[in-house]
């Protein structure tokens, strides 16, 4: 159990993603505080991870939260730092694709409330954790990413600029605390068959272009990949076995993660898994 007596907030925990790795981090042992807006469904997953748990020892906690309120993440965060006085994990799963659309059509409201929650949602509650982690001497910061953060995503242009942000956050960060001990990273945790599929698919090709939705499609008819696989790389990072990697954004599905360990100091003086501009002589144009 690899996040015994841990401390860990997940937010994004009522369905998905979020709710994957809160399951996975209970039964490596953490006390795990579950974050979303929806009251309902995170009170009925809380009923599940306590059962899948069935220790006393360990504490599942829900917590309504908003992760663009100031107030609800920073109560979110008193409350995990009630059951030990500790707060080893932040996991920050909450996310939104936004308006779906050509930017000139889309809502201007929903567009800008899609950042709120993606990228300023996941700022506040870094922001809201890291005095509690210097103080205690260490923690983990785990970000979730997404396709939009490496490529252009037309007619969700929202999602992909706040999910390229989010990212670029993450390295600053990463830098900003990596004398506290802290370490911060992001993932991209693949195609995955949850919400926002279902989202993309009911939208319809006119409002997120044919190829977009044609890949969705196929994606929802072969499974995507299994939740499974993003929840146990965000495990690997949450744990002990990840100290001192920092500032990457990781592949759930394309990186071999798992050898990382043993590259710490290769990696940590380089730029792989980074946001970079790529220039002509990275791909051997002569004269330019």
């Amino acid at each position: 159990m690899s996040l015994r007596s841990k401390v860990a907030i997940v937010t994004g925990a009522s369905r998905g993603l979020g709710e994957a790795i809160a399951h996975r981090f209970a039964l490596e042992g953490a006390h795990v505080v579950l974050a979303a807006r929806d009251a309902e469904r995170l009170g009925q997953v809380e009923r599940d991870v306590r059962e899948a748990v069935g220790s006393p020892d360990q504490q599942v906690l829900a917590q309504k939260t908003d992760v663009a309120s100031r107030i609800d993440v920073e109560n979110l965060v008193r409350r995990a730092l009630g059951i030990t006085g500790r707060l080893d994990i932040l996991v920050c799963s909450a996310g939104v694709y936004g308006p779906m659309g050509l930017i000139e059509d889309i809502d201007w409201e929903q567009w800008v409330a899609a950042v709120e929650v993606n990228l300023f949602g996941t700022v506040l509650c870094c922001r809201a954790v890291v005095p509690a982690m210097r103080a205690q001497g260490g923690g983990k910061i785990v970000l979730l990413s997404g396709g939009g953060a490496t490529q252009p995503l037309p007619r969700l242009s929202s999602y992909a600029a706040s999910k390229a942000a989010v990212v670029r956050f993450g390295e600053t960060l990463a830098e900003e605390v990596k004398d506290a001990g802290i370490d911060v990273n992001a993932v991209a945790p693949g195609a995955l068959n949850t919400q926002l599929l279902d989202q993309v698919l009911e939208a319809g090709p006119g409002r997120v272009g044919h190829d977009f939705y044609q890949r969705a499609m196929r994606q929802h008819q072969t499974g995507g990949t299994p939740l499974e696989t993003p929840a146990e790389l965000v495990v690997f990072l949450a744990s002990s076995a990840s100290d001192g990697l920092t500032g990457r954004l990781f592949s759930a599905v394309w990186d071999d993660w798992r050898s990382l360990p043993d590259r710490r100091e290769q990696l940590a003086a380089s730029d792989v898994y980074t946001l970079r501009r790529i220039v002509p002589r990275d791909r051997g144009w002569e004269g330019a």
